[in-house]
């Protein structure tokens, strides 16, 4: 699935799905990540605001910035991949957002 540039955009029905998942505030931990579609979209497209969209990153460092938001990383990581909102080398050397 590829999502355009302007699905990158918070949608104002993602407010209500950003409070119940960032318990803490929209920059602190996700308390966890959802099944459904519409609201895993509205988490990724907060936690894709976390990275700079002028650099590169390892995916190292993309682990750390997820690490701090939720337990499982790999799989914030994998949905930022599958969504479009990350892109990187086949070998997952380097990552960087996609707009």
């Amino acid at each position: 699935m590829n999502i355009t540039a302007d699905n990158y955009l918070v949608e104002e029905s993602d407010t209500r799905f950003i409070k119940g998942y960032f318990r803490e505030g929209p920059n602190g931990p996700l308390a966890f990540f959802p099944t459904k579609e519409k609201r895993r979209l509205a988490i990724l497209r907060r936690l894709i605001t976390r990275f700079d969209t002028e650099r590169t990153y390892t995916e190292k460092e993309v682990n750390g910035i997820l690490a701090e938001t939720f337990h499982d990383y790999a799989i914030l990581r994998r949905n930022l991949v599958e969504y479009g909102f990350l892109d990187r080398y086949a070998d997952g050397s380097c990552y960087w957002v996609k707009y």
